[in-house]
């Protein structure tokens, strides 16, 4: 009942910038948090950053003060601007929806991730 598209991915240098995108589709009453995972090789997914429906923002240690998580409620999308990558930074990301359908029932919804790849 809900769908998520992700654009952005890319291989860029260390240091360069990258901007992603997810947007929200379906049977959507509402959204409530919207964030981003990244998942590389061999590791555990883990939060990079998350976002309230009331702007509230998480940013896991190693990425604050590089990237910036946004919201349009409008457009049903959430954004990840990501400054000064680092070759650790390498990983699929993965945006995440929790969402009110218009059945009143909770979907926690996963993108279909994008590779980001940086280059040292």
């Amino acid at each position: 009942q809900v769908q998520l598209v992700e654009s952005g991915g890319g291989l860029v240098q260390a240091g360069g910038s990258l901007r992603l995108s997810c947007a929200a589709s379906g049977s959507i009453l509402s959204i409530n948090a919207m964030g981003w995972y990244r998942q590389a090789p061999g590791k555990q997914r883990e939060l990079v950053a998350t976002i309230s429906s009331g702007g509230s923002i998480n940013y896991a240690d190693s990425v604050k003060g590089r990237f910036t998580i946004s919201r349009d409620n409008a457009k049903k999308t959430v954004y990840l601007q990501m400054n000064s990558l680092k070759p650790e930074d390498t990983a699929v990301y993965y945006c995440n929806v929790m969402v009110l359908s218009t059945t009143f029932s909770y979907f926690n919804s996963w993108g279909q991730g994008t590779q980001v790849t940086v280059s040292s």
